[in-house]
């Protein structure tokens, strides 16, 4: 099998994060600058085996679309140019910042730490990654 990687796209910077060779289990990558995106997912599918890109879906809590919506939808666009062997799927990452906070708040992260907004970034992929294992992965 191949990896899943979960990408929570933004204007500046890019959380990344990846499951396994199984994928059974999701987990922080990095966090990239925008601008250097396309570069490091084209370097990083050449030395690593990825299925699916899992990207977020920007939409604001009463379910419309959130102002990053149409970047993302760009950004989706040129990464299937650019890698179209590797399907592209999208998950709603509402509330997945707020999640990432308080996953940081719980872990016992210090306060300097959990204002890391690239941390924030990798940890808002993680649980979009981890919300598609959950909910749409096919058994």
């Amino acid at each position: 099998m191949a990896r899943l990687l979960a990408i929570d796209y933004g204007k500046r910077r890019t959380g990344l994060a990846v499951t396994d060779p199984l994928q059974i289990i999701p987990g922080g990558l990095c966090t990239v600058d925008t601008p250097r995106l396309l570069d490091y997912l084209s370097d990083y599918t050449k030395r690593e085996s990825v299925e699916r890109f899992i990207i977020g879906l920007p939409k604001q809590t009463n379910g419309q679309d959130s102002e990053n919506l149409p970047r993302v939808k760009a950004f989706a666009e040129q990464l299937a140019k650019r890698i179209p062997d590797i399907p592209i799927e999208f998950s709603d990452e509402r509330y997945t910042s707020v999640l990432a906070h308080r996953t940081m708040l719980e872990a016992g992260l210090s306060r300097k730490a959990r204002q890391n907004k690239a941390l924030v970034d990798e940890i808002s992929a993680t649980i979009i990654l981890q919300d598609y294992l959950t909910h749409k992965k096919p058994l």
